[in-house]
């Protein structure tokens, strides 16, 4: 098994509401010449956790931290105009703070991140770092 010192949160960057799965997120990272889906798990709307990439297989999600890490996903990420918003439903919240608790008890010692603590970017549209600090 990797080394995991990293959990990174992403969203879709998908309009609020509008549904989509790990077929539509494969296609569109096969289309950017990735191998498949680039996440290790996708959030949808319902909070259904749907595996992505195997975790024992590198990431295609955050440059200079696929190696080392875990990407997690939701579906959503913008508002009805395009705009960066967090668009996570209850579901998708409670699914989020499940997995990645289950993802710290294996990964002891872990680090949540969001996207945009390594990017310029607004991805995952919410304070990942802030939200999940001192879990255990």
């Amino acid at each position: 098994m990797r080394k995991i010192t990293e959990i990174i949160v992403h969203c879709t960057a998908t309009p609020e509401g509008r549904w989509h799965t790990v077929a539509d997120v494969d296609h569109w990272h096969r289309q950017r010449g990735f191998f498949g889906i680039g996440y290790h798990f996708l959030v949808l709307l319902d909070g259904t956790i749907a595996t992505g990439r195997p975790l024992w297989r590198v990431g295609a999600h955050c440059t200079g931290h696929n190696t080392h890490s875990v990407g997690i996903c939701y579906v959503g990420g913008l508002d009805a105009q395009g705009k960066p918003k967090d668009t996570r439903t209850p579901e998708q919240r409670k699914a989020m703070l499940q997995l990645i608790q289950l993802l710290k008890s294996v990964f002891v010692g872990a680090t949540v991140y969001g996207h945009r603590d390594f990017a310029a970017k607004a991805c995952p549209c919410f304070d990942a770092r802030k939200e999940y600090e001192g879990m255990e």
